[in-house]
């Protein structure tokens, strides 16, 4: 092979970009899964989980290898109310104790560097369905411990009977906050 080919190869390959890969900043607790659900139509419960991981990929230049998985242990669920969140642990809600997870796991992503559409599959109660969250990139760049780090936010509205949970609950609003370390 001849040598201005191998350069030309050379330099084709070196331009090729990879999305970098993130895990959420658990440790530094710089990440937040809240949500929100109607309380009987006069008022709100609001909530959050305390206890989940997960990890993404995410490259302006390649944003078709962006990529999301998440896990939420259900039991970490807190709405400041120890009596409700024994409750909605229960089987009559979340099921705790048969379905310890709440899993999601991204199937593409459509948009811009800033915002999108992250598609994926959202499993609770041992029901997967396709859901959309809208997105948004808050910023990245470097950290004070010589690390590198990006956040993005992201939100979803869920009907609740889809995922086996009490119809009357009806829309279940969920928000993340994520800030991810570049490993």
């Amino acid at each position: 092979m001849s040598r201005p080919f191998l350069a030309a190869v050379a330099l084709a390959l070196c331009s090729v970009t990879h999305a970098a890969s993130y895990v959420i900043d658990i440790a530094g607790q710089h990440a937040f899964i809240t949500f929100k659900a109607s309380h009987l139509g006069y008022s709100y419960i609001i909530g959050r989980f305390e206890k989940f991981d997960g990890s993404y990929s995410y490259d302006p230049k390649n944003l078709a290898a962006s990529a999301a998985s998440v896990e939420i242990d259900a039991a970490s669920l807190d709405t400041n109310h120890a009596e409700r969140d024994k409750h909605l642990k229960s089987d009559e809600f979340l099921d705790v104790g048969k379905y310890p997870r709440i899993k999601f796991q991204s199937t593409g992503f459509d948009g811009s560097a800033d915002t999108g559409k992250l598609s994926g599959n959202l499993t609770i109660r041992d029901v997967t369905r396709a859901v959309v969250l809208e997105v948004a990139r808050i910023g990245e760049g470097d950290d004070p411990w010589g690390g590198y780090r990006s956040g993005f936010q992201g939100e979803v509205t869920l009907n609740a009977a889809d995922y086996g949970l009490p119809s009357w609950v009806g829309e279940i609003e969920v928000n993340l906050i994520v800030e991810g370390i570049r490993q």
